[in-house]
């Protein structure tokens, strides 16, 4: 396709053939990977039991099963940064199979690991070893995702890009609560403590081989290779410079990501967990009404990118945010007196979770294509790492005296999110194409 037809194709705003299979197995890609990263959670109580002394007081084996869960979010920074280092120096493409590879070896790895009962200490060493590495992995992949997708399409279709890609993340957490659902009602409680928990991890490890095959077929982004025709790739240390010239961006970037994490981390990952303990609520029912949620973020992810592409970044944080914190409270309110209906009301408070994909429509632009991989990958990784960690931590202690933690909580980051919006501090464009200067994102090209 010529240049000419490129930059028309573009000014009309339609996806070409070749961006829908850019978004199509991206996200599919993005799907496998995620579930890599997940899977250890939902088998967790069989870890736990595997790994360490069977002596171990359980309060004990279950915190440190989920230190080595927590392992893996607080190697996301250093990976991200140095894979988004080469992305911005070398190419989008060569970090986003390197992400998705250093994701499926671990995975395989962990499946095959002897346990405590085979080699002692040696066996949670090396399985700290592989979520440092599967962190590590993760937090190339998803800035790096991000920057692919929105760098492919358009820059009238970015809200769609990043939230198809957002969506695909998302469903490779229904896939990993789905598999060990499978594993456990297939073989029982016993099987699963003895062999069958290794093969969701050998599946994942398939899954990531596959996924690093179907990236092979994606291109560099345009971007990304008109960046280079032209000799505009940054010389100096990326990082530096978003230090030194983007601190604003990085503050609204950390502050997006903090909402992020509290719709994401308490809304779908803590309240299954919650549930029985506030409501009385049985965990095979929340766990079911989950799922529902789950699959309505994954649609409300694509609903929010097409919005922010019709309506607008502002008009579809603000009014996004807004909903998600009403649809929480009036979840724990129903939660509170009894309700009959919680898997409606949680499946409508999911889809209104899906207004996180405002999150890298916001990041993308924020940050020059020059620097844009690290700007993203330094803001979004550090700040999950910081909030994503002490979000449980914060509710947990709220808890003691506040039945409604989790949603006051919830609303106050989406408080923030409105006043973001309400603010003028969100970029409006910013997307740089093969039609514009890939220096600036705002020349036309001579």
């Amino acid at each position: 396709m010529s240049a000419e037809t490129t930059c028309a194709t573009e000014a009309s705003g339609l996806l070409r053939r070749q961006d829908v299979k850019t978004l199509a197995l991206s996200a599919l890609g993005g799907a496998l990977e995620f579930y890599d990263f997940v899977i250890f959670v939902f088998l967790a109580g069989a870890i736990g039991q595997l790994f360490f002394p069977p002596e171990t007081a359980e309060w004990l084996r279950t915190l440190q099963t989920f230190g080595l869960f927590a392992a893996g979010y607080l190697a996301r920074p250093l990976g991200g940064i140095v894979m988004a280092h080469f992305g911005d120096r070398h190419g989008r493409k060569r970090m986003f199979m390197l992400s998705v590879l250093l994701m499926a070896l671990p995975t395989l790895v962990i499946g095959l690991l002897p346990t405590y009962a085979s080699i002692g200490y040696a066996a949670p060493l090396l399985l700290l070893a592989m979520r440092v590495l599967q962190g590590a992995a993760v937090g190339g992949e998803v800035p790096g995702a991000w920057v692919f997708v929105s760098e492919h399409v358009p820059p009238q279709r970015v809200g769609l890009a990043c939230g198809v890609l957002t969506g695909g993340l998302t469903a490779g957490i229904l896939l990993g609560s789905l598999i060990a659902d499978v594993v456990h009602g297939a073989f029982g409680d016993d099987a699963v403590l003895h062999w069958a928990w290794r093969i969701p991890f050998l599946v994942g490890g398939v899954f990531g081989v596959l996924a690093v095959v179907l990236r092979r077929y994606l291109a560099e982004t345009p971007v990304f290779r008109a960046m280079r025709e032209r000799q505009a790739l940054e010389r100096r240390l990326p990082l530096s410079v978003v230090l030194r010239h983007h601190r604003r961006a990085i503050v609204m970037s950390m502050l997006m990501t903090w909402m992020l994490t509290a719709a994401i981390v308490v809304v779908i990952l803590m309240l299954p967990a919650l549930m029985p303990k506030l409501f009385g609520i049985t965990p095979a029912t929340a766990l079911r009404a989950n799922t529902a949620a789950t699959l309505a973020l994954t649609l409300g992810c694509v609903l929010t990118g097409l919005a922010v592409d019709r309506f607008g970044l502002r008009v579809t944080l603000g009014t996004g945010a807004a909903g998600l914190a009403a649809t929480t409270y009036l979840l724990f309110a129903a939660l509170a007196a009894g309700t009959s209906h919680l898997t409606a009301l949680y499946a409508l408070t999911g889809l209104f979770v899906g207004m996180v994909a405002t999150v890298p429509v916001a990041l993308v632009r924020s940050f020059p294509p020059a620097v844009r991989f690290s700007g993203i990958s330094f803001a979004y990784n550090v700040a999950y790492a910081l909030f994503g960690g002490l979000t449980p931590l914060a509710v947990s202690f709220w808890l003691r005296n506040e039945a409604m933690a989790p949603a006051h909580y919830v609303a106050i980051l989406c408080l923030l999110g409105v006043a973001i919006a309400l603010s003028g501090a969100l970029p409006t464009s910013g997307t740089a194409s093969l039609c514009t200067d890939a220096d600036t994102g705002n020349r036309p090209v001579s």
